[in-house]
């Protein structure tokens, strides 16, 4: 072979080369000594990991908790009718009728158990069969792996894990500075706490009885509740272009929620939208009064459950409504969240932005007289279209930004008790569903409660240790 018609060949795979020259031509034949790809055992992968994700939906894995919910419910309402049937001195002229009424309902929890044993055998199935199939996965996977000679999984790797540590380097070079520590017991003469650390859960995760066309509303427990009303839940659901809503659902507990039994309905009007109408879907129940948005204006609506009646007090006349400073992040705007309600240990606040603010965040206390009033203001350096959801603890407001589809993130936090703010909390939140449409804290249980994309959930908060 001549200089001139020399070549060199480099290749990432075993081959057995062969040449033979044909006049001036050099002609080199190239054989693979590697078998060919598996690629339909790729597909394969491919096929069992979307099946998986198919059979496994966060929708079935709550089925067993309202299975559970609804035992719980009949039991207790078994306990009080026997009970009562033990008080009862009629001369046993409604014995049997009793009598019958309870052998009806050990049926009706008989078939719950019935249920939950055979929903619960179906899980068990399904755990196997997913842990068996994985297995598999994994298996075929480092066998394919084998395939990379150039090692591009393995680089690939190593580049995700470089990118996550650029990633945190850039966080920390972009945060401001930490705000001084408060001195040891600051917290605990103010409520008993210490600083927010993290947030667990979902404690609870459920799609309530509207089902999922209604994407926007607001759920909780109030903070200051009657007497005899501790265990009731509340649960409004925009129901007019998912802007404005005209009536309060309640539920006697938690678990009549979930499964939709029983619920008493309180009308602000009787027509939805109008005068006094709730718009936007951030709203706080205290002392058994709602407080939220007014249809169409800059007041905050008090609307007293008992007697049915609505006092308003209006914010200054160039705060947002109507969507002109609402809840936002880069994909999505939330409409008509203009104005936030909150509650902590202390009452009721009101959270907003106003022109002459920039648009960044105000907060207000209101004092929960008839009518209402403000009390103390405080001014920000947080600009509310970068947030997607604020709340209080302890007189501290907390802000939250959308990261991605699994993850809320706490991020900034403002002291009313000593005018420091922080931007660099990175206190995460496990989302169910994409977007927080309504987040409150509840000094009662220290749970944030969340409406999320229909679905109602709960998430217990974590404080520092207080010495």
């Amino acid at each position: 072979m001549s200089q001139s018609n020399m070549f060199i060949l480099m290749v990432g795979i075993p081959l057995i080369l062969s040449q033979s020259t044909r006049g001036k031509d050099c002609v080199c034949e190239l054989q693979n000594s590697d078998p060919a790809f598996p690629e339909n055992k790729l597909k394969n992968v491919a096929f069992a990991a979307s099946k998986c994700t198919g059979n496994i939906t966060s929708e079935k894995m709550t089925e067993i908790d309202r299975l559970v919910l609804g035992l719980q419910h009949r039991i207790w309402q078994l306990l009080d009718n026997v009970s009562m049937l033990e008080k009862e001195d009629n001369g046993n002229l409604y014995a049997a009728v009793s009598l019958r009424i309870i052998e009806l309902e050990l049926a009706e929890i008989q078939d719950l158990l019935d249920k939950l044993k055979r929903t619960t055998n179906n899980y068990q199935l399904l755990s196997g069969q997913t842990a068996a199939e994985l297995q598999v996965m994994e298996e075929t996977m480092v066998e394919l792996e084998k395939f990379d000679h150039t090692q591009v999984m393995v680089k690939q790797r190593e580049n995700q894990r470089v990118k996550r540590d650029l990633e945190r380097c850039k966080d920390v070079l972009n945060s401001t500075t930490p705000a001084p520590t408060l001195p040891p017991g600051m917290y605990k003469r103010l409520c008993g706490l210490g600083r927010m650390v993290n947030v667990s859960g979902p404690m609870t995760y459920s799609l309530t009885v509207y089902g999922t066309s209604y994407t926007f509303g607001a759920w909780g427990r109030d903070a200051k509740p009657a007497p005899g009303d501790e265990n009731k839940y509340w649960l409004v659901v925009l129901s007019s272009g998912n802007v404005h809503g005209n009536f309060i659902r309640q539920y006697s507990s938690m678990s009549t929620l979930i499964l939709g039994i029983g619920p008493t309905d309180t009308y602000i009007s009787s027509s939805n939208p109008t005068t006094n109408t709730i718009q936007g879907p951030n709203m706080v129940m205290y002392g058994n009064a709602l407080y939220y948005n007014c249809y169409n204006t800059y007041s905050v609506c008090r609307f007293n459950m008992t007697t049915r009646s609505v006092s308003t007090v209006a914010l200054p006349n160039d705060a947002g409504y109507n969507s002109k400073f609402p809840f936002a992040h880069l994909g999505a705007t939330y409409t008509y969240t203009d104005m936030d309600f909150a509650t902590d240990e202390s009452g009721v606040y009101v959270i907003y932005a106003t022109t002459s603010n920039f648009g960044n965040v105000i907060i207000s206390k209101v004092e929960t007289s008839n009518p209402p009033v403000f009390n103390q203001t405080w001014s920000t350096s947080l600009h509310k279209k970068t947030v997607t959801n604020t709340f209080m603890v302890c007189g501290v407001l907390y802000a939250t930004r959308y990261l991605d589809k699994e993850i809320e993130e706490i991020f900034y936090s403002y002291d009313t008790n000593t005018n420091e703010e922080r931007y660099d909390l990175r206190i995460h939140i496990k989302k169910m569903q994409t977007n927080i449409k309504y987040m409150n804290y509840n000094p009662r249980d220290h749970l944030l409660y969340v409406y999320s994309d229909a679905y109602i959930v709960t998430y217990e908060t974590m404080f520092q240790e207080v010495h």
